[in-house]
């Protein structure tokens, strides 16, 4: 007899909940609400199988294009050789959750549109564009009483 590799083979551990996080699922999880354009991250859920992503879909980000009764239409991008297919996956909502990626950006939208209104304020342009992290102020290093030190290694010892 050869060996199984089937679709869920070699995935021992890949589709298990996390420890103590067996049981009912958080109503939590069913009560969010998603849109169509949400971006959202894809994850395992091994207590419920039913609208599962096949294994190489887990951890991936992808866009909402079709919102169903208990489940949703996720577009996501697959490397296949030298170019990225668009594919289209039905997932129930069990097995995604909003991604994070865009919240840095909304939070600086907003942090930028305040700068814009104190800087309109005071009559002074603003400066909205993030900046790279600069070299360090120039300092001066004075030795008065704090005389130099040399440093030596350790010298080895055994206790043999």
């Amino acid at each position: 007899m050869g060996k199984s590799h089937g679709l869920r083979s070699r995935t021992r551990y890949m589709f298990q909940r996390d420890f103590r996080r067996t049981g009912t699922i958080p109503l939590s999880t069913y009560l969010k609400v998603y849109k169509v354009g949400d971006i959202v991250d894809i994850k395992a859920n091994g207590s419920i199988q039913k609208g599962m992503p096949f294994k190489f879909y887990h951890g991936k980000t992808g866009v909402i294009y079709n919102v169903t009764k208990s489940s949703v239409g996720v577009i996501v991008n697959k490397v296949v050789g030298n170019r990225y297919i668009e594919k289209r996956l039905n997932l129930r909502i069990e097995h995604v959750k909003h991604s994070k990626c865009r919240q840095e950006f909304l939070e600086r939208v907003k942090a930028n549109a305040a700068k814009k209104a104190e800087a309109k304020a005071k009559g002074v342009p603003a400066q909205l564009k993030r900046q790279p992290a600069q070299p360090r102020e120039a300092r001066i290093v004075v030795t008065n009483g704090n005389a130099p030190q040399t440093l030596a290694p350790v010298p080895y010892e055994t206790f043999i």
